[in-house]
């Protein structure tokens, strides 16, 4: 699933060549995760001023309204002045004067939603149980320890829960975990503060890591010009089960926990 960095990245690769754009056509293919919420021709002649990004969603914000647009499980982006004939996967088309935006979901987990604004019923709907931003100021230690104390569950299903913070998805918490030294099992209300800044700061510098490594690529994650990914490379557990462990040597181990693989070095990681 693109996650937080994958999804900056697509923001970063697309914002400035499509700010501006006038909006003339929208072609619908099959049926996404929610429905886009008005006629798709109500749209043309809408000018498309920026994108933001919200946790995984992307606000492609109009001169009316703004699009919530999320990348589901397999979802990805392309922007560009030619664009061949939709395919089996293509599933929405905005056709601007600048270039054509097109979403590509295999499993069509991924949603583009009309709001009227950010703040409004249906902005609110999607957005308004997210956590805080983990690459703002928002993100500050004070809050960040007092959440985790009042959460009992362990500490990677807190960091994917996304309502204390947002945006930090399955690769990410594993690689900010092994960073911090925290095991993923361990009740997050047994935090300490002096460790809960450890884990603020690794997730931090985890994910604008990966930004800056362009996201990771695992099938076919691209950003919107076609370019892939390469934090995968670099990852210390992630994906790592059975290796040696970049730091001690030690084994690697996998578990599973709410359904997700997590990863995990039993040495740097004990408690």
């Amino acid at each position: 699933m693109p996650e937080l960095p994958e999804v900056e990245v697509t923001r970063l690769s697309l914002a400035d060549r499509i700010a501006g754009a006038r909006i003339e056509s929208v072609r619908l293919g099959k049926p996404l995760r929610w429905p886009l919420g008005l006629e798709a021709q109500l749209l043309v002649g809408r000018t498309v001023r920026g994108v933001r990004r919200r946790g995984k969603y992307l606000l492609i914000d109009l001169n009316e309204g703004v699009l919530l647009l999320h990348l589901g499980m397999s979802g990805s982006l392309s922007f560009g002045l030619a664009r061949s004939a939709a395919g089996v996967h293509d599933h929405f088309d905005l056709v601007t004067s600048q270039g054509v935006l097109r979403l590509n979901d295999p499993r069509r987990f991924g949603a583009v939603v009309y709001a009227p604004g950010e703040n409004s019923p249906e902005g609110l709907k999607l957005l308004g149980r997210l956590g805080v931003e983990p690459l703002t100021e928002e993100f500050d230690i004070e809050s960040f320890h007092t959440g985790l104390r009042r959460r009992n569950a362990p500490v990677k299903q807190v960091l994917l829960a996304g309502d204390l913070v947002v945006g930090v998805g399955n690769i990410y918490a594993s690689e900010a975990l092994f960073l911090a030294g925290i095991r993923p099992t361990l009740r997050a209300s047994r935090i300490s503060r002096p460790r809960a800044e450890k884990l603020r700061t690794a997730v931090r510098e985890v994910l604008a890591r990966a930004v800056a490594k362009g996201g990771s690529t695992l099938r076919d994650f691209s950003n919107a010009q076609g370019q892939a990914g390469y934090f995968q490379l670099e990852a210390m557990v992630y994906d790592r089960a059975g290796e040696a462990c970049r730091v001690c040597g030690a084994v690697v181990k996998t578990i599973r926990q709410g359904q997700r693989a997590t990863y995990y070095c039993p040495n740097c990681q004990k408690s």
